[in-house]
């Protein structure tokens, strides 16, 4: 099968998707866009100073359009935020618009690789662990659902996830 239009990468807080998405854009030569760098770039300030004005059904909403724009390129590899998929027209829009890899992250691995994040507005209300678990089993169902290919990342490297992510798309 030939490689697809578009990877999108779906996935929690902390699984690698930026990394790993830097990393497919430059090995295929396609556009890699992160879709909350990209909204921060439309609005001229940054997700948390969203999330503290609009909430984050505001927030949502601005993803919403954020994801429609960038799921109609082509050749571009797209980093999702973590709660992208919480809208039923992010999900088809994601679906239609190219192959959705799903990164996979054991909870002590994203604690691990959020321990140093600021700007990560759902992660300020409370203890970190105990608010990645949760958003996990709310959008664990939704990553499983849009998906049609899952990779684990828990303590892999960039470049290891990425090369299974090439080989999986070429076998399907």
């Amino acid at each position: 099968m030939p490689t697809p239009r578009n990877i999108f990468l779906v996935g929690p807080m902390g699984s690698g998707k930026s990394a790993v998405g830097s990393w497919l854009a430059g090995r295929l030569k396609w556009q890699f866009a992160d879709s909350d760098r990209y909204i921060e770039e439309q609005t001229g300030v940054d997700i948390a100073l969203i999330f503290e004005f609009e909430g984050e059904e505001g927030f949502r909403a601005r993803e919403e359009k954020a994801l429609e724009h960038l799921c109609e390129q082509r050749n571009i590899v797209l980093a999702t935020g973590g709660g992208a998929v919480l809208r039923e027209r992010n999900r088809e829009a994601l679906r239609a618009g190219g192959r959705v890899v799903y990164l996979k992250c054991g909870l002590d691995e994203q604690v691990r690789r959020t321990r140093d994040v600021r700007n990560r507005p759902l992660l300020a209300s409370g203890p970190k662990r105990d608010i990645l678990k949760d958003l996990m089993l709310q959008r664990g169902p939704l990553y499983l659902e849009v998906a049609s290919h899952i990779v684990d990342t828990t303590g892999r490297r960039v470049r290891q996830v990425g090369q299974d992510i090439l080989k999986l798309l070429k076998e399907n």
